[in-house]
């Protein structure tokens, strides 16, 4: 009998073995110049995972531009398929876009998104919220139909944030018609306030205007695709496309105008014409940096971690033209004091950035890969 659970027990011990083994075999290492991390990947084969967080420390949930909201085990590697997912236009650059995990998630379930909404005047970019059980979404909930909607394919935005108040933020971009965004009467080009259930909050800045959308908390924005609170000093960063050059790092605060289409640091794509009225003007607010040529940028991340203890404070943006993963030096002040451009060699886009709860970082890719980066 001893021989026999002897037996069991080397048994066992093998097939463990082997499973470890095959789970090791799906991470691959990617080489890297730098000395400071390792660089894995642990999906491809994917659409273009648009949006990224983390549900708990094993599970990443995902969305597809095309309309799929996955799930990857860091575990296993496994994907999931997650039923209930909306019906998205999914035309140029629109479709399933961010998502974020709420708040108080372990007390209330929501999960939070934005996406492109079929609506009778076109698409229109739209904040909703729903639980998880098992492989389902369920309770979709539909926040906020954004006064965004147009024939058009681009600019719609739009990355989520929280502040320490309970307060969610998503952006929209100009949807193609510049002017727009300096009108307080619809949602385009705007960064917008609301309560967690989509209501709107307390002290935003235009609500006692008549002529302006309660929700607007900042305008005069082309196409915001990043957004990030950050925690430890209470303030908001969006990254944003420029048309050719001038993409913009901008701290946002509220009820500002940051200038789009009146100032730009951008030209025209047609012509070497400068855009608007000049570079400044006052009453409109300056960006904090500006790319030139453009970047494009296509996320936006504040990093808190310990894994990297010297980046702590960085910004990062995921660059899709320029093909690497940006690293901003911030002052104590607020000021860009430093650029680092990584992962060039990797010649993909990069598209979402997230923070596991170990300090690493997290990218997506336009080629359908997600990957992972952690120090040496």
């Amino acid at each position: 009998m001893n021989g026999i659970v002897a037996g069991l027990k080397i048994l066992l011990f093998i097939l463990v073995a082997q499973i470890g083994s095959t789970q090791a075999a799906n991470v691959t290492i990617i080489p890297q110049k730098n000395s400071v991390f390792i660089l894995e990947q642990l999906a491809q084969g994917l659409g273009i995972p648009w949006g990224m967080a983390f549900i708990n420390p094993d599970e990443l949930i995902f969305t597809e531009r095309s309309g799929d909201i996955k799930l990857l085990n860091l575990n296993s590697l496994k994907l999931t398929t997650l039923i209930g997912a909306p019906s998205v236009v999914a035309n140029g650059q629109g479709g399933l876009l961010d998502v974020a995990i709420g708040p108080n998630y372990a007390q209330s379930g929501w999960i939070y998104f934005t996406y492109s909404k079929l609506t009778p005047d076109g698409a229109a970019t739209t904040l909703a919220r729903a639980k998880r059980t098992k492989h389902q979404l369920t309770n979709w909930q539909d926040l906020l139909v954004g006064q965004s909607a147009t024939s058009q394919g681009q600019h719609f935005g739009s990355r989520i944030a929280f502040d320490d108040e309970n307060h969610i933020y998503f952006g929209i971009g100009d949807r193609g018609e510049r002017e727009q965004s300096q009108n307080l009467d619809n949602h385009m080009g705007s960064i917008l306030r609301l309560n967690l259930d989509g209501s709107v909050p307390d002290g935003n800045p235009f609500s006692s205007n008549k002529k302006a959308l309660d929700e607007i908390w900042s305008y005069g924005h082309r196409n915001p695709q990043g957004l990030q609170f950050d925690h430890d000093k209470k303030v908001l960063w969006s990254i944003e496309h420029g048309p050719r050059g001038g993409d913009e790092i901008n701290l946002i605060q509220k009820g500002k105008n940051y200038g789009w289409p009146v100032v730009s640091h951008g030209k025209e794509y047609w012509g070497p014409f400068d855009i608007g009225e000049g570079q400044t003007k006052q009453g409109m607010e300056p960006p904090v940096k500006v790319y030139i040529p453009s970047i494009a940028p296509g996320s936006l991340l504040v990093y808190s971690g310990d894994a990297f203890p010297n980046w702590r404070g960085n910004l990062f943006a995921g660059a899709l033209k320029l093909q690497h993963l940006n690293r901003i030096t911030i002052s104590p002040d607020n000021r860009a004091t430093n650029e680092e451009r990584l992962l060039g060699d990797l010649n993909q886009r990069i598209r979402a950035l997230a923070q596991s709860p170990q300090g690493w970082i997290y990218l997506s890719t336009d080629n359908g890969n997600i990957f992972r980066l952690k120090p040496r």
